[in-house]
């Protein structure tokens, strides 16, 4: 119980800030893993669903997974619902409920109700900000009469308060280090926090190519329908198209994702996995699979905004995705010179990430970020600068992203590249007045 708020004080909050700032302080941890609290609550609300319920997992991809699966789904004719966290700029992108962001005032009735419950039940349980969202978003989900609810996972899954909802199919995505004091030191032991969503019976859909053999060890120990990349399903294609081919079902002559990124077709092949296992449930045509992945949208996930310079957003922010960032940035032909906007949280495994994305960065700009979990823009350039063994790359530090991007576009020609990644707070604070148009300054009359 924190110190500053009574377990249970009458609250009559009527903004969704001041619900959320009363979250952050009503647990003395921002996170606390278990599921023993929030189940409780949950019980208590009758959180539930009737229709078909998707959990997703996984270090890098979840985003992306939920995305197509909502978009597919969505050209099915489906109501849909997705969880994702955290947002980019605004809480309500955290519930899309039919592809548009929930509002404000649904989330503040739900609010309400989860703490209505939590003081019924037991006024000394205190719930995490996340833990306290999350059913509050659930509570939103529930009431909106939708035909499939999609869960991203927030941290590993065993213990993510997203995993009191049994899913119908479960999905892990690519696997790597990261909340390693969280989760485990190695990629075995995330595996086993992340094989916490299956469930006895039911599809898994695993799309990580090598998935850590603690996830198909929890399969097999508790009898899951497992579906495994390169085993149960699999792809083909050229430059111009591809093909997915699994258990008694193939699509051919597909336009790869609209998301951009090579690691994007992998995700995209669970993808249609998961709705080949829920295929009874779920029936989709071929049509609503090729409009959806011609459609799907994601802010943040190797997002190329046109302009002079171009603008390159990405939430890369752990070795795994900052690789993939390094593979996509090498893939896009060539730039004279390329300036990369950088922020990061304090605990992150900053000397890969700057190993994998270096070579290809000439300028750096480092970023302060508005939470007190993250790196200042200076500590980070000193490390940076321990391990940088170009000559001709050159780095400066800076109080928020904005600041960052504004001295880049001032030093870049037009035909140059800005790269922003990192922290969801990075290129949320870059997007946070909407999506930028670059202008270099030599373009200007």
């Amino acid at each position: 119980m924190c110190a500053t708020i009574h377990p249970c004080m009458t609250t009559d909050f009527k903004t969704l800030d001041e619900w959320l700032a009363y979250c952050e302080q009503l647990h003395p941890k921002a996170i606390d893993m278990g599921l023993e609290r929030v189940r409780s609550v949950a019980t208590r609300m009758g959180l539930g669903f009737s229709c078909p319920v998707i959990t997703v997992a996984g270090t890098n991809g979840k985003g992306s997974t939920c995305a197509m699966l909502e978009a597919i789904l969505g050209q099915a004719g489906y109501r849909t619902g997705v969880y994702t966290s955290p947002h980019l700029v605004r809480f309500e992108e955290r519930l899309r409920l039919l592809s548009e962001a929930v509002f404000a005032a649904e989330l503040i009735d739900a609010f309400a109700d989860v703490e209505r419950a939590r003081c019924q039940f037991d006024p000394a349980i205190s719930l995490t900000y996340f833990e306290f969202s999350t059913l509050a978003i659930l509570q939103v989900m529930a009431r909106s009469n939708l035909d499939v609810v999609i869960l991203e996972v927030g941290l590993g899954g065993r213990l993510d308060a997203t995993n009191i909802i049994d899913p119908d199919c479960a999905v892990i995505t690519s696997i790597d280090l990261d909340h390693m004091e969280l989760l485990g030191p190695d990629r075995e032991s995330i595996g086993r926090e992340k094989a916490g969503i299956m469930r006895t019976g039911r599809p898994v859909i695993v799309s990580d190519p090598v998935p850590p053999q603690s996830v198909l060890d929890r399969a097999l120990e508790i009898d899951a329908d497992l579906w495994r990349f390169g085993v149960d399903f699999n792809v083909s294609g050229d430059k111009q198209q591809w093909a997915w081919a699994g258990r008694d079902r193939r699509y051919s002559g597909l336009a790869y994702p609209a998301l951009r990124g090579a690691n994007q077709l992998v995700n995209a092949s669970g993808v249609l996995a998961v709705l080949t296992a829920l295929r009874e449930r779920l029936p989709v045509t071929a049509q609503a699979i090729r409009n959806g992945l011609a459609m799907v949208e994601l802010p943040g996930r190797f997002q190329i905004i046109p302009g002079q310079p171009t603008l390159v957003l990405d939430v890369a922010h752990n070795p795994h995705s900052v690789a993939a960032l390094a593979a996509n940035l090498d893939a896009m032909g060539y730039f004279p010179t390329t300036h990369a906007v950088f922020g990061a949280m304090a605990d992150k495994d900053l000397a890969p990430m700057l190993g994998k994305v270096g070579p290809l960065i000439d300028k750096w700009y480092f970023t302060d970020l508005p939470t007190a979990r993250a790196e200042s823009g200076i500590k980070l350039m000193e490390k940076w600068q321990t391990q940088n063994t170009r000559k001709d790359a050159s780095a400066l530090a800076f109080a928020d992203p904005v600041d960052a991007l504004r001295a880049a576009v001032g030093a870049a020609d037009p035909a140059d590249r800005i790269v922003v990644f990192g922290s969801f707070y990075t290129v949320g604070g870059i997007l946070k007045d909407g999506t930028p148009r670059l202008h270099a300054k030599h373009l200007n009359p």
